[in-house]
């Protein structure tokens, strides 16, 4: 991937940071792991949940859980007696989001750190995210209480990212945006070397909603299909046709339909009397999002009408683009540019891919940052997330730790400025 055209000065790393890094990586690296052998699904993140509170209660910190609810939030040096509140002397909140859940699906690896629940795996690297901005809250709580910064702090950790429409409405919903003034994320990418951060303003992923279409027809048998609706003549015709129309009346944004399971009839001799596709729809536009669920039914009417069959439409929301803003991106560069160097900082792909980290950009100045985890000269395959062979090049966490602090420091710096 290219380097970043654009210049950063880079922020300093602390001095403090690389000593409690020297102290405590091993830990983190332990607590990934710990994680990655007891993955748990969203909205089931119990001990996850349980672990990451209770690290932050050793280092002196007040954690709150989301009510009714796995997740946390955890405040530093914000001047109230519990999160969710803005501070009281007014100073500007940093937050840092990770999520705690894993996937249902299994762990292919042959490691000592190997899922011990058949079914779950941390496959896209929640583990790591979570890691990384729990060494981040201790990091930095460190520093305050030896009087070495100053400044508010969020901790949010969210459960449930792989749910639709994730758990970020829930987070919010709980009041633990009060007060923030910005946030910032990491993504693990095992497209991207470890010792490399890609970075990316404007929309960096899609939206990811989700559609059920019925078509229904008379039925009848096979030998005289000109006597009844050919339901599957006619899906075949909204498979092939409604991505093409939906991508057209959206133009000239982008949107892209993509069929992912298909069902119709159960007998070779019979013209079924009812057909169903699903669907999810993906698109880095907000605008076409909002509309995307009208689109897609006009563009699928327009098919199915004509042929006589009628439709029963379903439409699910899932989460909007994720849009990166200007500001906590040029924050995020500028903490890249002194960890791994601008040569190591690199231009992000927009992804297809949701994230529910789209919910807090809508709400406040927002930006993630892909983190590279692939060591190529493991000699493996390069895998994708959400694969059964997911691992990452565990140098990764430090770096995460590092850049989360840097920029954090840095959006602190700005926002004090401004």
């Amino acid at each position: 991937m290219p380097p970043l055209a654009e210049d950063a000065s880079p922020q300093p790393v602390p001095p403090w940071l690389d000593g409690f890094l020297d102290a405590h990586l091993d830990e983190l690296v332990a607590f990934r792991r710990r994680l990655h052998a007891h993955p748990e699904v969203s909205w089931a993140e119990v001990e996850t949940t349980a672990a990451v509170i209770d690290r932050l209660r050793v280092a002196g910190l007040s954690p709150s859980q989301l009510p009714e609810s796995t997740g946390l939030v955890c405040d530093l040096a914000t001047g109230t007696a519990s999160s969710f509140e803005a501070p009281s002397d007014g100073r500007p909140v940093v937050a840092l989001r990770a999520d705690l859940d894993a996937l249902a699906m299994e762990d292919e690896k042959d490691v000592a750190y190997r899922s011990t629940l058949p079914g779950v795996a941390h496959a896209c690297g929640h583990d790591v995210h979570t890691t990384v901005v729990l060494g981040a809250a201790l990091a930095l709580a460190e520093a305050v209480k030896e009087g070495e910064l100053t400044g508010a702090f969020r901790f949010i950790f969210e459960p449930a990212e792989e749910a639709l429409p994730g758990g970020a409405p829930s987070v919010i919903d709980a009041g633990a945006l009060g007060g923030v003034s910005s946030m910032l994320g990491v993504h693990c990418d095992p497209k991207i070397d470890v010792g490399q951060v890609a970075l990316r303003t404007g929309p960096i992923t899609s939206a990811a909603d989700m559609a059920r279409i019925t078509i229904l027809g008379p039925g009848g048998h096979t030998a005289r299909p000109e006597l009844t609706v050919n339901l599957l003549a006619v899906l075949g015709q909204v498979l092939s046709q409604v991505p093409e129309r939906v991508a057209k009346a959206a133009a000239p944004a982008e949107a892209l339909v993509v069929f992912g399971s298909t069902h119709g009839g159960d007998a070779p001799n019979v013209i079924p009397t009812r057909a169903t596709a699903t669907a999810t729809i993906r698109t880095p536009d907000v605008e076409a999002w909002e509309h995307a669920a009208e689109l897609l039914e006009q563009a699928t009417r327009a098919v199915v009408e004509p042929t006589g069959a009628t439709l029963e439409f379903a439409y699910r929301k899932g989460v909007p683009p994720s849009v990166n803003a200007a500001a906590p991106t040029r924050s995020l560069r500028r903490a890249a540019a002194s960890v791994v160097g601008e040569h190591n900082t690199v231009e992000a792909q927009h992804s297809r891919g949701g994230d529910s980290f789209a919910w807090y950009a809508r709400q406040v100045p927002a930006s993630y940052a892909r983190l590279g985890t692939f060591n190529p000269a493991s000699g493996a395959p390069r895998p994708d997330i959400h694969s059964g062979a997911f691992d990452v090049d565990e140098r990764s966490i430090g770096i995460g730790v590092r850049l989360l602090v840097g920029a954090a420091l840095a959006e602190r710096d700005r926002l004090a400025s401004g």
